[in-house]
């Protein structure tokens, strides 16, 4: 509650602020009432307030109800509201499929499709940001970020890859069709040597990609089935961060081998995505260079889902039962060697929609409630160098909030179930 008196002591001098800013004359305000709010996740709930919105931005936190003159009042006085959630692992132009041949016969119209469908589900399971790694063909994810980000299309904020850098035949390229098929479709984000993964990394941002993602070891889903350690040799790693970093690009990498993810983590990556078999080693080289794990445990439940079904091809029905024993305690284990984890889930390996059964889980895996809903909010925020911007409801901020039932700080899993999301100030229905 006292945080909240400090905000109301701010609300006024913050709208007259807004009023000398320039801001549109026509710009749509907004009140919504709440039950209560939690404007990050360091915070308790407080009680009845007012959130008012303007021109896409949060302007204030009020306490109680507001007199505000506003063009719009939205009612959710029988809710808890929050900030919105930050899914770091998305693929939203894939659907799960063990079908790989499908890429051989699918046009890149349908995966553009298929991403706009899946931005919409993600929105409305109260993911209002979503990092993209690795779209399935060229300007998917780069048209659907611009389609979202001016309310063409129905969708989080996207922060996307776009296309994810391989080794030549590794995961990431094409493998599993005769040479023809393969030199056709494959990718032609694959390289070896430092000289020409450089060249990926230039290529990548000179088509819009925020960040790099690679894929530093093998992978579960790919046709290829020579293991799950390193693939990249150091100096092609090395060159690929320094590279990125010369252009203002952060570096995720795919990673599942202990010292695939300790030889990443070396070359200076951001993050981690899986980290399967990290131990201590590879954790006191991602503590060294303060790089994060986002576990995505929620792709190893999917995929143990469609074990011996006949989604899968064998070699990949090989490597999910190698990974599934490991699965299970990648958080626990970086809890116990002090890593940073942040929220991501892979999601497009499982259903889009059900991101949020992440939150159970990481609290399987020895974290808070309160812990993990930071990861999926402040912590992630930081991982996408926004955290000016989001992951907490405060003035200045984008109007990315989401509603629920009871208090996800002692129970985190009532995120499962969101009942009101607004992206950028609009209300995603």
């Amino acid at each position: 509650m006292i945080q909240m008196k400090v905000l109301t002591k701010l609300a006024v001098p913050a709208i007259a602020a807004l009023a000398m800013s320039g801001a549109p004359a026509n710009a749509e305000t907004i009140a919504v009432r709440a039950g209560s709010v939690i404007v990050d996740a360091n915070s308790e709930p407080t009680g009845p307030a007012t959130i008012l919105i303007e021109d896409g931005k949060v302007v204030a936190i009020f306490e109680g109800a507001s007199e505000s003159v506003v063009d719009r009042e939205i009612d959710l006085s029988d809710k808890t509201v929050l900030p919105g959630l930050i899914d770091l692992h998305t693929h939203l132009s894939g659907d799960p499929s063990g079908e790989f041949w499908r890429a051989a016969t699918n046009p890149p119209e349908w995966y553009t499709l298929i991403a706009a469908k899946n931005a919409r589900i993600t929105a409305l399971a109260g993911f209002t940001t979503v990092r993209d790694l690795g779209s399935r063909t060229d300007q998917v994810t780069q048209s659907l970020r611009r389609a979202t980000e001016s309310g063409v299309v129905a969708g989080p904020r996207i922060v996307t890859s776009a296309r994810t850098i391989a080794i030549v035949g590794g995961h990431g390229d094409t493998n599993g069709f005769n040479k023809h098929v393969n030199d056709a479709i494959g990718s032609d984000f694959s390289c070896t040597g430092p000289i020409e993964c450089s060249e990926k990394v230039r290529t990548a941002s000179k088509y819009g990609a925020d960040l790099i993602k690679i894929t530093a070891t093998g992978g579960v889903l790919s046709q290829q089935g020579r293991g799950l350690e390193a693939h990249f040799t150091d100096e092609e790693m090395k060159s690929i961060v320094d590279t990125a970093e010369t252009l203002g690009l952060k570096v995720a990498a795919h990673a599942h081998g202990a010292r695939g993810i300790e030889a990443a983590a070396r070359a200076g990556v951001h993050t981690i995505e899986h980290g399967t078999y990290i131990d201590e080693a590879a954790a006191r080289a991602m503590n060294a260079n303060g790089t994060t794990l986002v576990p995505t445990l929620m792709a190893f439940e999917g995929i143990k889902k469609n074990l011996g079904k006949g989604f899968y091809t064998p070699v990949v029905e090989d490597k999910i039962r190698a990974v599934a024993t490991f699965a299970g305690t990648i958080v626990e284990r970086a809890i116990e060697y002090d890593v940073k984890v942040a929220f991501g889930t892979d999601a497009g390996v499982f259903p889009h929609g059900e991101n949020a059964g992440e939150f159970a889980l990481m609290k399987a895996g020895g974290m808070s409630d309160r812990q993990a809903l930071a990861s999926a909010t402040t912590v992630a925020a930081e991982i996408l160098g926004l955290e000016t911007e989001i992951g907490r409801i405060a003035a200045g901020y984008s109007a990315d909030i989401i509603a629920v039932d009871g208090n996800p700080l002692t129970d985190v899993t009532v995120l499962e179930d969101v009942d009101f999301v607004m992206v950028r100030g609009r209300v995603i229905e």
